[in-house]
């Protein structure tokens, strides 16, 4: 079978596999999505019930029927809802849209929401069938007295789930068409440039072409199957900051793990992310082969330093905004709440809102105030405070903490600081400890800028430590993460530093990261 004929009948078995799966996974997130839909519609209704103070006070009194069933009635109407149950605190039913269930205790549990927990996209069968319910604890003053649960019906949502899929699973027909189409003229017109040569008569022109081409704008390395430097550009030694004699192995070259990984597998490897001295590149690598023999292996290097600056800038001023308007949201309802309860004539109640709200916001982290002086550096910690907040988490700075001085090169401590706190945020999250906690540290000591982040994650496994440090190790699950410690470390290597893990002591389990950043104050200030 020739080289084209195989080419076709594969590329139409990827985009039979690829539309597959995709309408496969389209439908398994378009049900999760609109369960979460109907769950957070429920939760919302649900919400509203439980802070109606008719609600509450019937509740509390334990009243059967009566206002909570009209009221009951009511919400489920206008909203189509499947049921809107209000229980007691003994979780038995105060109101049913079935009169003969008012007064029986519930069909499915509501410990967590008498607990005084929010249970959302919960799909249970009760005595109405299956539902997506989500249930509210019904609040008086600090004492739960009961619980509001509202459900939608399954079937509707089944509904809807089908009409998408039906929609989905057209345009996944004409995907499939359109592709085997285009796959079908692609290979008519790769034998119509390719004379009907084979890829191997092809190879080793392609390989010097490729070298000329990617030579123009972008860095080329090729190695041979030795793994031994055979071609290479000027472009290419400036990227990777290190000579590249031709003859020279591989291994001595300062080059990063993944890179050298890429190479040894033999595999093609697109847009791979690297970290070369202070510079962060997108690698490609193709191997090169010759009658099925390896020939070697041609990589190309494109510069994604200033871009990935600006994005990581952009990131911190994001984080501020959200944190800002987070602020911004919070205190409006609170007026809201408080204007509501003076408009009740509810003046006692008004009073203690308005204490606690004074007593909670006392409760927040400070702002740096005269520990740290530069501009910068207050920024960065103003953001990344709100982050940890609105992730329910602290993120406070140490006693010992007082940099007086200026920050000389702002975007290295940012890459430093800001990475090490990003890391230490989400292993406190994903930590067992609550409430989940980091404390930073920074001491000025001359130029000199130490820094110290500390988790209450579960910390480091044993098998990470050694290569923590490397580009695509990462405890994180989702894909493209592995570049923050290795950016941070060389922004601080940069400057004569380095960044290491510590042992936190005292049998504590989180991660303890230092830094030390020679020449980034300005010395102390006048």
């Amino acid at each position: 079978m020739r080289f084209t004929r195989q080419v076709l009948l594969l590329q139409i078995g990827v985009v039979v596999l690829v539309v597959g799966l995709g309408v496969a996974l389209v439908s398994s997130l378009l049900r999760s999505v609109l369960t979460e839909q109907y769950g957070e519609r429920a939760l919302a209704i649900a919400r509203s019930v439980a802070a109606d103070p008719v609600v509450v006070a019937g509740a509390a009194a334990r009243r059967q029927g009566g206002p909570l069933e009209v009221r009951a009635q009511a919400v489920t109407a206008s909203t189509n809802a499947l049921f809107v149950v209000i229980t007691d605190d003994k979780q038995i039913r105060l109101a049913h849209p079935t009169p003969s269930e008012v007064g029986k205790q519930v069909s499915t549990r509501a410990d967590d929401a008498l607990a005084g927990k929010e249970v959302v996209s919960a799909v249970q069968r009760g005595t109405l069938g299956v539902s997506v319910r989500s249930k509210v604890p019904i609040w008086q003053g600090k004492r739960v007295v009961g619980e509001v649960s509202v459900g939608f019906e399954v079937a509707a949502l089944t509904g809807e789930v089908n009409q998408l899929i039906v929609l989905t699973s057209v345009f996944a027909a004409g995907a499939l068409l359109l592709g085997a189409g285009a796959s079908a003229l692609l290979n008519r017109r790769l034998r119509r440039v390719t004379h009907g040569l084979e890829p191997h008569e092809l190879t080793e022109l392609l390989y010097e072409r490729e070298a000329v081409l990617h030579g123009i704008g972008e860095g080329v390395l090729a190695v041979d199957a030795q793994q031994r430097v055979t071609v290479r550009n000027d472009e290419a030694e400036r990227l990777l900051g290190t000579p590249l004699a031709v003859g020279t192995p591989l291994a001595e070259l300062d080059l990063s793990p993944r890179v050298r990984k890429a190479v040894a597998e033999g595999l093609p490897v697109d847009n791979l992310l690297a970290v070369a001295g202070d510079r962060v590149l997108v690698v490609n690598s193709r191997a090169v082969r010759r009658e099925e023999r390896p020939l070697g292996t041609v990589l190309t290097f494109r510069d994604r330093t200033d871009l990935d600056t600006l994005t990581r800038e952009l990131d911190g001023i994001r984080s501020l905004s959200d944190g800002l308007r987070a602020q911004r949201h919070e205190f409006a309802n609170r007026l809201h709440t408080l204007s509501g309860l003076l408009q009740l004539g509810h003046h006692a109640e008004a009073e203690e809102y308005l204490q606690t709200l004074t007593e909670t916001t006392g409760a927040r982290a400070e702002p740096p105030g005269e520990q740290v002086a530069d501009p910068y550096l207050q920024a960065l910690l103003v953001a990344k405070s709100e982050q940890a907040q609105e992730k329910g988490m602290e993120l406070r700075l140490s006693d010992d903490t007082l940099v007086l001085a200026a920050v000389t090169d702002p975007v290295a401590a940012g890459t430093v600081i800001g990475n090490l706190v990003d890391n230490a945020l989400h292993a406190a999250r994903m930590g067992p400890r609550r409430p989940a906690a980091v404390e930073l540290g920074l001491l000025a000591d001359g130029t000199t800028l130490h820094v110290s982040v500390v988790d209450s994650g579960p910390g480091v496994p044993e098998s990470l430590r050694d290569k923590l440090f490397d580009e695509g190790v990462s405890t994180k699950l989702a894909p493209g993460h592995g570049l923050g410690l290795a950016l941070a470390r060389h922004a601080a290597r940069a400057h004569g530093g380095d960044v290491w893990l510590a042992d936190p002591g005292g049998g504590a389990t989180g991660a303890l990261f230092v830094a030390k950043l020679p020449g980034l104050l300005s010395g102390p200030a006048s």
